[in-house]
């Protein structure tokens, strides 16, 4: 492939010295704290009304902004993990707690550690948690291994059942949560057991309140359907929102070793558009300059575009920027490759 090709590390020394010549690395404290305030007020409006209205079908149809407004709630979970936030390392997990483990319902702590190894190798097959063997496969040889009827089936269709998929990543990630605290609580000793202790807590407070609410102002049908809804339109945004980023982009071989900047660049997806797309995906369509610079402020990624590109441009490097749709066909399209060996 064009641009993958060893080259000297300091190709990318150039690149960080203009972008922190240009501010880019500095914090928002001020953008965070008006941002991180606004969604905190909203999310709380939203439960607020569903107690309101009272038991009707009206509580029901606040499941989808509820689930939009907690969406954001783990965009900012995600900038805490990258330390995009704060000053200090301190306050940035203290944040990552009480939005993620206790506004949300996520783990910190195994989102963060998961997350950070997906940057240090994304689409590695051997390296990146987030492509390896699960529901879904990403390689041909890893569909080539799936054993029973209903997996292969599932591997034979994954391009097409993608977003049917994704109305369960809701509910996937609350299980993932709690397994990897109460592991983590039972393995573990002394600072990381004290961090799964509280972890634990604040899970187990955002559950008492998160039921308690729903059970106390709806009728015990109409609560399931609420939590239902909730955390299936959850699930398809956060779907929606990470899966042009990488999906149907190269993947290093087991042997490759790629510098910093290929290994960012050519594995990664930006997504175009305008004010709307930023909004719905988050920020993060800017994903070759997130992987680039994971502890610039997401806000700062927009400004930061212009210079990454140009100093691709520069090297030759390919720079692989697609319109949403485009991105969503690549993505299923590799996802029903990946299934082709059992078709």
């Amino acid at each position: 492939m064009p641009g993958t090709a060893t080259l000297p590390r300091s190709d990318f020394a150039p690149l960080i010295q203009e972008v922190r010549a240009a501010g880019l690395l500095d914090r928002r404290t001020r953008r965070y704290a008006g941002t991180v305030g606004l969604d905190l007020l909203l999310y709380g409006a939203v439960f607020a009304l569903v107690a309101v209205v009272g038991d009707s079908w009206w509580q029901l149809a606040l499941a989808v902004p509820a689930a939009v407004l907690t969406t954001r709630l783990y965009f900012v979970g995600h900038d805490a993990g990258h330390a995009q936030i704060a000053g200090t390392r301190r306050v940035n997990r203290l944040m990552g707690l009480f939005i993620g483990n206790l506004a949300v319902g996520l783990s910190y702590g195994w989102w963060t550690d998961k997350h950070n190894r997906h940057h240090a190798n994304p689409n590695h097959v051997d390296k990146d948690p987030d492509v390896g063997v699960g529901v879904l496969v990403w390689t041909a040889e890893q569909a080539a291994d799936r054993q029973g009827a209903l997996v292969r089936w599932l591997t034979r269709n994954q391009g097409r059942l993608f977003f049917p998929l994704l109305l369960l990543e809701g509910f996937n990630l609350k299980v993932s949560s709690v397994r990897s605290v109460i592991a983590a609580a039972r393995g573990e000793s002394g600072d990381r057991r004290r961090t799964a202790l509280l972890e634990t807590v604040l899970l187990a407070a955002h559950a008492a309140a998160y039921l308690g609410l729903i059970f106390s102002v709806m009728s015990p049908g109409m609560a399931v359907a609420f939590i239902l809804v909730h955390q299936a339109a959850l699930g398809v945004h956060l779907g929606s929102a990470f899966a042009p980023n990488h999906k149907g982009m190269p993947m290093p071989g087991p042997g490759e070793r790629w510098d910093h900047l290929r290994k960012q660049v050519l594995t990664s997806r930006n997504v175009r558009g305008g004010l709307v797309t930023d909004w719905f995906l988050g920020g993060l369509n800017y994903q070759i300059e997130h992987h680039l610079f994971p502890g610039m402020p997401r806000p700062n990624l927009r400004r930061a575009q212009p210079l990454v590109r140009a100093h691709c441009a520069r090297l030759g490097l390919p720079y692989t920027e697609e319109g949403l749709f485009e991105s969503y066909a690549h993505a299923l399209g590799h996802l029903h490759a990946a299934g082709a060996p059992l078709r």
